[in-house]
């Protein structure tokens, strides 16, 4: 590799750096105060974009619209994270904070189906920045000058931060809160405005990183997807709440980035991963940040009430509609039916882990998609029966999860979150560059149930025995002295180590049989889709079943498929009957959270 190579690589690493400090830094902001995990952070970003894009056109400044325009975005998506705040999050504050996580994940479906109503689905080109538009000669290579630009603007706009930060009276409470919100609120400080400004100042730079990003890259629909995936390892690597965390991660992200282009370039998207995941291993708070004044479970404030009942009667009546119904309906519905079996298990298996455990994973999509990678590979390379290979898949996805439990479990809190969020990114990036076993991103097809199980009603049947036994074992274990000692652990996991439990035994094996579980979903979805592909291992696939176990309530079993029949319900309802599903059911799970800010579940409870 040549030196002017080296250069020019360095440099486009450093310019791609300081877009996503300018994004991460926001994110980091808003969790290290508020504690909420921000999923609409890179929504905010896109919008800034599309709004950048069409004021410069409409502007009658000239040579200086684009400009005027990338201010006016970063404000105008500063007001929208006002409102957001005040209008939205500042009601649910008081439930448990995954709620608000529901929230934002619910504004991330509204606001991508407003940009497509507003600009279309079809990829849009931005304009150049004005004087900023060639090249210049580095090293003996042209280079884009408004990179070079960008270069010297990151470092400008962290020098106003930490003046902010560190010179100013309201900076130095945003710091305390970082540390220790509690304490800030009990010397008499208004946390409501605190929130409010943060959510603001944090929505403005994620507003400015995407207008910046205006004239680099096309402006697609998805573009939020990926940048809030690179946004939440940055803040990780850097530290939860730390600003100048967030530029040292971002630098070395965006120049592993620039190299691993080179050297490894089927490899890429794993080594960004892996950097995480090492860093969460050997200091799970960051480089820059620092260990949290108070432990934490895994799961945040989880509500740890007793659980809701379920009367036997409602359960045997709802399996014999399973049983009787399907033979009468038509075969979308059976299909659908599926699909609701295959999700209310992959989120039962998640409230193992988070209901009774207290441990949130954002990255259980890694058992799901490991459960229908396992399947369609161990019959397109093995050569296994149909059957073989659906009761083999959840031996698979248990075992993959028996390794990355064993790192997972040493931490707590988000830390533990974001290291299944990296483990699951790291299976994606596998399965998604790995072309000549998984076939990449044109996934494995023809992954079909065997003959006799071909009809929609017999595999149907099939799909209604693995999952309401695999629902029903999870109950069971939940019910059992096993499930009372993660449950003891999650409430005061100190007090039950005094007592002579082993916790991170006890969360390991729990990790391993939602993994478990979590696989046996994924193989009835894939046999159900007839292929697998690598968003299986997707953040939104993970968050999913969040969302639907959150939707139904933490506090029973019952709440997860309760939870994720809703769900999927409504998105294949919102689907059928309009283009912009994901608006009409962002609406619905903002107006539920709302409504409901303890799940459906706890609406029965108080009833």
């Amino acid at each position: 590799m040549s030196p002017s190579i080296i250069v020019v690589q360095l440099l486009s690493g450093l310019a791609k750096a300081m877009v996503l400090f300018l994004i991460a830094s926001g994110l980091s902001l808003i969790f290290g105060v508020t504690r909420v995990v921000n999923f609409a952070h890179g929504s905010l970003y896109m919008l800034a974009a599309y709004l950048t894009y069409s004021l410069t056109a409409a502007l009658p400044f000239g040579a200086a619209s684009f400009y005027v325009s990338v201010l006016a975005a970063a404000v105008a998506v500063g007001l929208v994270g006002l409102v957001i705040e005040v209008g939205l999050l500042r009601r649910v504050y008081k439930a448990p904070e995954l709620y608000q996580l529901l929230l934002t994940f619910a504004l991330v479906l509204v606001i991508s189906d407003v940009v497509k109503l507003a600009w279309g689905s079809e990829n849009k080109t931005g304009p150049s920045a004005p004087g900023l538009a060639g090249s210049v000669p580095i090293a003996g290579q042209l280079f884009p000058t408004y990179d070079l630009a960008l270069i010297v603007f990151g470092p400008l706009v962290a020098l106003a931060l930490w003046w902010l930060f560190y010179r100013t009276r309201w900076g130095v409470l945003i710091r305390a809160a970082t540390q220790d919100r509690e304490m800030v609120a009990a010397l008499g400080v208004d946390q409501a405005r605190l929130f409010t400004a943060v959510f603001a100042l944090g929505s403005a730079l994620a507003g400015l990183g995407g207008a910046l990003q205006v004239p680099r890259q096309p402006l697609t629909i998805v573009m939020d997807t990926s940048i809030i995936t690179e946004a939440f390892v940055v803040v990780v690597i850097g530290g939860m709440g730390s600003v100048p965390g967030a530029l040292l991660a971002a630098v070395m992200i965006g120049v592993i980035e620039a190299f691993g282009v080179l050297v490894l370039p089927k490899a890429t998207l794993v080594m960004t991963f892996a950097v995480m995941a090492i860093v969460l291993i050997v200091r799970p708070w960051g480089l820059l940040g620092r260990p949290e004044s108070q432990g934490r479970g895994a799961g945040g404030a989880i509500a740890s009430t007793s659980a809701v009942p379920v009367p036997r009667a409602a359960i045997v009546a709802l399996l014999a509609a399973l049983v009787a119904l399907p033979p009468l309906l038509p075969t979308f519905h059976v299909w659908v039916l599926v699909e609701i079996l295959a999700f209310a298990l992959f989120a039962a298996s998640l409230h193992l882990l988070m209901g009774t455990g207290g441990m949130v994973s954002f990255g259980h999509a890694a058992s799901f998609g490991l459960g229908a990678y396992g399947a369609a590979l161990l019959m397109k390379l093995a050569g296994v029966t149909m059957p073989v290979a659906f009761v083999a898949a959840p031996v698979v996805a248990a075992a993959c999860a028996l390794v990355i439990g064993f790192f997972c479990v040493r931490l707590s809190s988000i830390y533990f979150a974001m290291l299944t969020l990296a483990f699951a990114q790291i299976a994606y990036a596998i399965v998604h560059q790995w072309y000549d076993v998984t076939g990449g991103d044109n996934g494995l097809l023809g992954v079909w149930p065997a003959r006799w199980l071909a009809t929609p009603l017999r595999y149907y049947y099939l799909a209604l025995v693995a999952c309401v036994a695999g629902i029903a074992l999870l109950g069971v274990i939940g019910r059992a002295p096993f499930g009372l000692v993660l449950r003891a652990a999650r409430d005061h996991a100190r007090r039950a180590e005094a007592v002579g439990v082993n916790v991170r035994r006890h969360q390991w094996l729990a990790f391993v049989i939602a993994g478990f579980f979590g696989g046996l979903a994924g193989a009835t979805f894939v046999f159900l889709k007839g292929s697998a592909f690598p968003d299986y291992f997707s953040v939104p696939r993970s968050v999913e079943p969040l969302v639907m176990v959150l939707l139904g309530g933490v506090q029973a079993p019952a709440g997860a498929p309760l939870g994720a029949a809703i769900y999927k319900i409504l998105d294949t309802v919102a689907t059928k009957y309009t283009e912009y599903w994901q608006m009409v059911l962002g609406v619905i799970l903002v107006t539920l959270v709302l409504a409901f800010p303890r799940g459906v579940i706890g609406v029965l409870r108080r009833g």
